[in-house]
């Protein structure tokens, strides 16, 4: 597991560059996302995902759209109730949301986060919770959607889903 984390500390060193911030001479930055940076931030998230995947022998996941519409309505969703937790404001489950979306695949995780860090810092701190850690890293998994919604003060609030073709083989240990 550690190599795993100084991996991927490692590409949140090299990607940094790739940040989007705002902020004059001597102020603090803001990490603030521009409107044309969706797939960007998404292709860099999953490229990261899929190196720790490769490295811990699980198979790398593709973006789907549906998971990506999910994850985009939920993000906006804890932005109004502000909390972020897996219930919607009409009381649905990731399970329902994904649903709702028409993904007829398997629902296996979800993790959100309420923050102002980057992308990157957030994918990090997920892998340091092992629960998070777990969503990210599961082999089942070959789908997943990633997205936010970013609020004018510039809290982020993150939300990653994944899933599964129902066809694919339940992984047993």
């Amino acid at each position: 597991m550690t190599r795993l984390i100084a991996l991927f500390t490692a590409a949140v060193i090299v990607l940094a560059g790739c940040d989007t911030t705002t902020g004059g001479s001597g102020s603090t930055r803001q990490y603030k996302i521009s409107s044309n940076s969706t797939a960007k931030i998404q292709y860099r998230v999953l490229d990261s995902i899929n190196a720790l995947r490769q490295a811990s022998g699980a198979p790398a996941l593709e973006l789907n759209a549906q998971l990506n519409a999910a994850a985009a309505t939920h993000s906006r969703d804890m932005s109004i109730q502000n909390r972020p937790w897996h219930f919607g404001s009409d009381g649905s489950s990731p399970l329902q949301r994904v649903q709702r979306v028409g993904y007829t695949g398997r629902f296996l995780g979800e993790n959100i986060s309420e923050t102002y860090e980057t992308d990157m810092q957030t994918i990090e701190a997920w892998l340091a919770d092992e629960g998070t850690r777990t969503i990210l890293l599961n082999p089942e998994a070959r789908h997943m959607g990633f997205a936010w919604y970013q609020e004018s003060n510039g809290k982020i609030w993150w939300t990653l889903v994944t899933g599964s073709p129902v066809d694919t083989p339940q992984v047993h240990g």
